[in-house]
């Protein structure tokens, strides 16, 4: 069997729910093909599953049951969770695998399955790559025989579990009495678990985005869409707010006067804080190319150094752990604190950030500002069929781009690991430069799309 990745992207399997690959049958083969690559003894095993709050997760995760269930493997049903709290929950009950249903920031139209390994962490690559290969492949004198068909139940508990652990990631003895925070959980998975953790912790809690019907996860609201947020800021005259994705691995903050903090500046708050407490394993931060330069320029003050990684928080955590960084994290939100969580944690590392406003008293403008950043662009570019990016017009636009911009700018063109999108960002110190860079790549990607 060649073992080659086709289904799986950067953040798992994505796509329009009862569309390939979304499908029922694709889910149950992914759930037999999983479930068996994990057998690992002779112990009785499980795998725990949770999802987010779309419509289609009811459908994705009876036919992934199915698929365990067929493979002689238990499954524990944690509901409606955050994808941090499904990593956690799998290390602690020490499952052999952890499922998430979930296409996080994407519309509710979408949905995804997103793998973890027993140690809480996303899988590999290769790993990905041989349960594609059994789905391949004809399981029938592989699965399980009659009295060896595994067993389905809930997990009741598993909210209180994911909340105390995100407590405990709040320094002891510190509480947020006297603090007016607005929370957005998207209408997605966080809904009920966010809010109570803020509350728990003393805070005054004004509720958005955590009405879920199933098809208004991420609509006009969480950190795709942050801009509800900043209105309720004002209007409750909050002291911060914080805004979770679908999945709430992810988050942005707004401050008092409703303006947005981004990952680049939490990441920079979070970093300054542990390095002056002597908390940080090393003297680096990972981040990925999409970071601020500003965010390089600000770490190397603290003597830090940036890593740089390719988009996508799996490819944050891999190197953290090869250089054994406990801080890392994505100017889209992703944050990795691997001394709390084993992925991205939209309230773990909003927890982190309200420390900080704590300890300092100021507020959250002042606070949560750490550096100047570059003037930066990010468009994109949606295409239908091949890509463009390696169209012989692009690559030349791209190089003459490059050599205006020097060494004083940067450029960058991706493909999207979830959407059929060419992401266009540049940077510089000159914000016209920036500008017409990324609108001259632009017109030429659209050009070379509509050549093909």
């Amino acid at each position: 069997m060649t073992k080659t990745r086709k289904l799986f992207g950067t953040d798992g399997i994505r796509g329009t729910a009862n569309q390939d690959p979304m499908t029922v049958e694709v889910a149950q083969k992914l759930g037999q093909a999983a479930g068996l690559r994990f057998m690992r003894g002779t112990h009785r095993h499980r795998v725990l599953l949770g999802k987010d709050t779309r419509l289609s997760g009811y459908m994705i995760e009876c036919a992934l049951v199915s698929g365990f269930l067929s493979a002689g493997v238990d499954v524990t049903l944690a509901g409606p969770m955050p994808t941090p709290a499904i990593a956690m929950l799998t290390r602690s009950l020490r499952a052999d695998l952890g499922v998430m249903i979930s296409a996080s920031h994407n519309p509710f139209g979408d949905n995804g399955i997103k793998l973890f390994g027993p140690d809480g962490f996303k899988l590999s690559d290769e790993t990905e790559a041989e349960i594609e290969a059994l789905m391949r492949a004809d399981l029938t004198d592989r699965l399980a025989t009659p009295e060896q068909i595994g067993r389905a139940s809930r997990l009741n508990d598993a909210a209180g579990r994911y909340i105390e652990n995100a407590k405990a990631s709040f320094p002891r003895g510190r509480r947020l009495d006297g603090l007016r925070i607005v929370i957005d959980c998207a209408n997605g998975a966080a809904y009920r678990v966010a809010p109570t953790a803020l509350w728990e912790l003393g805070a005054e809690v004004i509720r958005i985005g955590c009405e879920p019907n199933g098809v208004n996860i991420n609509e006009n609201c969480g950190s795709t869409r942050p801009e509800a947020l900043c209105a309720a800021v004002v209007a409750h005259e909050a002291d911060i707010g914080i805004a979770l994705d679908g999945d709430a691995d992810r988050l942005l903050i707004a401050d008092e006067q409703g303006r947005l903090i981004d990952g680049d500046q939490i990441l920079a708050l979070i970093a300054r804080s542990w390095s002056r407490q002597g908390r940080l394993s090393a003297k680096q931060v990972v981040a990925t190319v999409m970071s601020n330069m500003g965010l390089a320029r600000c770490l190397d003050g603290l003597g830090l150094e940036l890593v740089r990684t390719a988009v996508g928080d799996r490819y944050v955590v891999e190197r953290m752990r090869e250089l054994g960084v406990n801080l890392g994290g994505e100017q889209s939100g992703h944050m990795v604190l691997s001394d709390f969580a084993t992925t991205g944690d939209g309230l773990v590392a909003a927890l982190q950030v309200l420390a900080v406003l704590v300890e300092e008293g100021r507020p959250a403008s002042e606070v949560c500002r750490v550096f100047a950043p570059f003037p930066q662009v990010l468009r994109n570019v949606r295409f239908v069929g091949k890509s463009p990016l390696h169209a012989p017009a692009v690559q030349e636009a791209r190089r003459q781009a490059e050599a205006e911009l020097g060494t004083a700018g940067r450029l960058l063109l991706r493909e999207s690991g979830t959407e059929p999108l060419v992401r266009v960002m540049a940077e510089a110190e000159d914000p016209a430069l920036v500008e017409r860079v990324v609108a001259g790549m632009c017109a030429v990607i659209g050009s070379a799309q509509e050549a093909a």
